[in-house]
């Protein structure tokens, strides 16, 4: 056995070698599929990462009467943190919201010169609620509204951020379904050019195959040669297309830091990269091998 496998993997390399435009056309084909997919990983990575930042965003804010003493939202607040759809609930004074729009308005000198001829604090303290799950948002509006509490409150503005909540949860699965889709796509892709590739390579080697076949080599014996050039043909394509990847990586961080601070794609390579590697080797490897297969099944028939 280790002696057939020996033979079949040097007749594999010297295939390899002897047609060496076909195998680097091959190899080429199968490392832009592996490095366009490695792509659409990371992608996919920045692209939830940017969305979770957006999604944690997102909130349901409740304002109380000025008469609501601040020992009742406290304990409101309390309540509310035992709800196992909520994953925190912050409270702002009136202090400090009224802190906040100075701050958010400073360079709006005729709102600020507004705020002084009023005198007092017009703002109402609030509860910011925000939820383990953007689908959770209307549950959760819906069970603050038949509380017990709902007499204290003035007003939630769950309507204004209904409609952004919705579309980012949107956002979410058609991120997923598209990236999902399109590797699949290109998986298919890359299987059927590299089968036409690998059948080229046979076809130019029928007659040989049909004498070997004739003379009583064995199925496997004929087979491992090209399961071998499969190998080959993953290997190399994964080792050029995570090389390909990191100088992406590189070279887009910094874009993307810029726009969303948060997502630092470079750590995640690194901190991934073994499992990309995993999956764009076995993944080359499963694609070389699978065509080669198939490819081989018309001439094993004698």
């Amino acid at each position: 056995m280790f002696l057939t496998i020996t033979r079949t993997f040097k007749a594999a390399l010297k295939s390899f070698i002897r047609n060496s435009w076909l195998s680097i056309g091959t190899s080429g084909i199968l490392m832009l599929s592996l490095y366009v997919i490695g792509i659409l990983i990371l992608i996919t990575f920045a692209s939830n990462s940017i969305l979770r930042n957006i999604q944690q965003k997102a909130s349901i804010s409740i304002y109380f009467k000025p008469d609501v003493e601040e020992n009742a939202i406290s304990q409101i607040k309390k309540d509310l943190e035992e709800d196992t759809d909520i994953q925190s609930v912050e409270y702002i004074s009136k202090e400090k919201a009224l802190d906040d729009f100075k701050r958010n308005n400073a360079g709006e000198q005729v709102i600020l010169d507004s705020l002084k001829e009023i005198g007092d604090n017009p703002l109402l303290s609030s509860l910011v609620i925000r939820a383990k799950d953007p689908n959770l948002y209307q549950k959760i509006y819906d069970s603050v509204n038949q509380t017990s509490f709902k007499d204290e409150m003035s007003r939630i503005n769950y309507g204004k951020n209904k409609e952004i909540i919705n579309k980012l949860n949107t956002l979410i699965n058609s991120v997923k379904k598209i990236g999902l889709i399109l590797e699949i796509l290109l998986i298919v892709i890359s299987v059927l050019i590299i089968y036409n590739a690998v059948r080229l390579s046979i076809y130019s080697r029928r007659f040989e195959i049909e004498v070997m076949r004739l003379v009583g080599a064995s199925n496997a014996f004929i087979r491992l040669p090209y399961v071998f050039e499969g190998i080959l043909y993953g290997t190399i394509a994964s080792l050029i297309s995570m090389l390909l990847l990191f100088l992406t990586v590189r070279s887009v961080s910094p874009y993307v830091s810029a726009v969303a601070p948060a997502t630092n794609v470079t750590y995640f390579y690194l901190s991934s990269f073994w499992k990309l590697f995993a999956l764009q080797f076995f993944g080359g490897i499963f694609i070389g091998v699978g065509s080669s297969w198939i490819s081989m099944r018309k001439y094993l028939r004698v």
